[in-house]
């Protein structure tokens, strides 16, 4: 496929007033970021949402979401370094990685195969380090307790617990959905928010302690939970979405600036990204590359004329790549 380059250069610091965002788009076609050949039809896209987690000394889980391509997908390649370590069909979308050494950097990426055979681009690249590993341990950790769950919405759950313990430390929480695994989080965390859920649907929930040695806690009590009926756009809860959100006008030299801060949500892991909305419209991404601070904040130039109106919203990238609930919308007046 022929890229070619775009006429403009944009700046995820610089926000263009949102009133020209959809002439935005105009111009970028016009100006021919797509080619005929990218507008015969959609081409297979990177999976998305990809994590790592150290699950022991000699093992990581990694979990993706399909990529957002609706090009058919009939299998998944997952890559340590240049290496393939595992195919798996188009319904699975995580793996436990073994057999790896214990204090050790790796990368890992995953590609996505069309139904022409073709393979997709690698998505994004995740690095974790292993644990070092421990003497002769045959101790299991306790099991988790005091599992509480809350439904987030049509199509997502949270999930908090107390730490359980372990005499060289625990690595990491298994979440199971009755029997099967379907989500890790860092032995420091006591919470997790499990998505891609169905609407209307009764689910059971458990969560094991797993240690260095890759001893597997007995499971902590079950929790049952019934997603939301009806239709949110997948999450559409108040848990997954960003905290006292606030926004404010600010004038310097003449220019108008809107300046946002906001408390993460508690997801169980990273939130690796923001989207800010400006008037209905998505402005801008946020990327954040490390943890969000406790107190988040950001601003962007919105122009020079004093008296608008704006409403701003923002949103957070979940661990596995999805999309949370919006934060609450507020209105500002640029000079007010």
């Amino acid at each position: 496929m022929r890229r070619v380059p775009p006429c403009t250069t944009l700046s995820r610091t610089t926000l263009p007033r949102a009133a020209g965002v959809l002439a935005l788009v105009a111009a970028l076609t016009s100006c021919g970021l797509f080619t005929d050949d990218e507008a015969a039809g959609p081409a297979l896209t990177e999976p998305v949402g990809v994590t790592a987690q150290a699950g022991s000394a000699t093992s990581v889980h990694v979990m993706w979401n399909r990529p957002v391509s609706t090009t058919e997908v009939t299998q998944y390649e997952v890559y340590r370094g240049a290496d393939r370590v595992r195919r798996l069909s188009a319904t699975q979308h995580m793996i436990d990685v073994t057999g790896l050494r214990p204090r050790t950097r790796y990368v890992f990426t995953v590609r996505a195969r069309g139904a022409d055979g073709a393979l997709g681009p690698a998505s994004r690249r995740v690095t974790v380090t292993t644990p070092a590993a421990v003497a002769e341990d045959r101790a299991a950790p306790s099991r988790p307790s005091g599992l509480r769950g809350s439904v987030s919405g049509t199509g997502a759950v949270s999930l908090t617990w107390r730490a359980a313990h372990d005499d060289r430390g625990v690595v990491s929480y298994d979440v199971y959905q009755g029997t099967t695994k379907i989500h890790s989080v860092g032995g420091k965390e006591t919470r997790a928010v499990v998505t891609g859920l169905r609407p209307g649907t009764a689910y059971a929930f458990s969560v094991r302690a797993r240690d260095a040695a890759d001893n597997t806690s007995s499971p902590s009590t079950t929790v049952r939970l019934t997603t939301a009926r009806g239709k949110d756009g997948g999450t559409g809860a108040d848990a997954t979405a960003p905290g006292d959100f606030r926004a404010r006008s600010r004038t310097s030299d003449g220019a108008h600036y809107i300046d946002l801060s906001w408390t993460p949500p508690h997801t169980g892991g990273e939130v690796p990204a923001y989207q800010v909305f400006v008037d209905g419209a998505q402005a801008t991404t946020v990327m954040w590359g490390a943890d969000t601070p406790d107190a988040a904040k950001y601003s962007f130039y919105i122009g020079k004329e004093a008296g608008e109106r704006h409403r701003v919203k923002i949103r957070a990238q979940l661990p596995d790549g999805t999309w949370g609930a919006f934060s609450p919308e507020r209105t500002v007046t640029t000079g007010g």
